[in-house]
């Protein structure tokens, strides 16, 4: 009763549901390659409605004990992602699901529609040095899949949710890979990467610590919630930017406190709709975006 695999299958049968019913473990992406599923249902028509999400839950010292010993958690309990201090990840516990509809349907049935999800991508990054250590080129590729997948220029992202787990390795890696999938995108535009810097980059790790295979639903609500309240919450822990990131000639910059959440402005100086990417890899590499 307590197998993974049939988690997703209890609900079908409690809520008595008949299309798909999956259990996907990718570890840390796992729950944004459910709502990658989940999407892809709606778009074939598999389905007309998806419950998508993610749990994490701590029952048994054992996983504690052996991601401490390879020195994945951090000896202080915070997560500070981005920070020159950061020394590690904190387990923590959560649980989260979204309901996904097509707009159309959405719209008819007078749901309360939260946000549009444009596009998704899923990769792998093929072989590494290590589990702890990922893959740039592939964190690149399925950032830039998704955006081209959704068919959103560059310029008109103005928040990035990071996976950042705060590893003083993981974190520099993931914006060398965040700067070459903007790159990547301007130049197919023909443009360059811009300087200025309108791109905050976040991580809801600070706030709650790492939800491990609930990380990406994480990651998602909170990207609601600042589309709800405009605001864009800040980094917590974070007092100095780690020495190994490089952000100059970028358009990311760290939040450091929260903000207003203000629309950009296209060459006509009318607003571009709230728009944001949200990343989450997991640890034997399999990334999503």
């Amino acid at each position: 009763g307590i197998n993974n695999s049939l988690v997703s299958n209890r609900v079908s049968y409690f809520l008595n549901l008949r299309g798909p019913s999956e259990s996907i473990d990718t570890a840390c992406s796992s729950s944004l390659v459910a709502i990658r599923r989940g999407v892809d249902c709606l778009r074939t028509g598999e389905c007309d409605m998806a419950l998508v999400g993610g749990i994490n839950v701590i029952l048994r010292p054992k996983f504690h004990i052996s991601f401490r010993k390879t020195g994945m958690l951090s000896p202080e309990g915070r997560c500070k992602t981005f920070d020159h201090s950061a020394d590690g990840y904190v387990r923590s516990e959560g649980a989260g699901a979204l309901l996904l509809k097509p707009l159309s349907k959405a719209e008819r049935d007078g749901d309360h529609v939260y946000a549009l999800i444009k596009g998704t991508a899923e990769n792998h990054g093929g072989k590494a040095h290590s589990l702890t250590a990922p893959n740039p080129n592939a964190q690149a590729e399925v950032i830039a899949s998704a955006y081209d997948d959704a068919g959103i220029a560059p310029h008109t992202v103005s928040y990035i949710e990071a996976h950042g787990t705060g590893t003083s390795l993981g974190d520099p890696i993931e914006i060398a890979g965040l700067t070459q999938a903007f790159s990547t995108m301007y130049n197919q535009a023909g443009q360059e990467l811009p300087k200025d810097k309108h791109i905050a980059v976040g991580a809801v790790k600070t706030n709650i610590g790492h939800l491990e295979c609930a990380a990406g639903i994480a990651g998602i609500i909170k990207v609601l919630l600042a589309f709800k309240h405009q605001k864009l919450p800040a980094n917590v822990h974070f007092t100095e930017l780690n020495p190994h990131i490089r952000l100059q000639d970028t358009p990311f910059y760290i939040l450091s406190a929260t903000q207003s959440w203000e629309n950009l402005r296209d060459a006509n100086n009318l607003p571009i709709p709230r728009r944001a990417g949200v990343s989450s890899f997991g640890f034997g590499g399999t990334n999503a975006h």
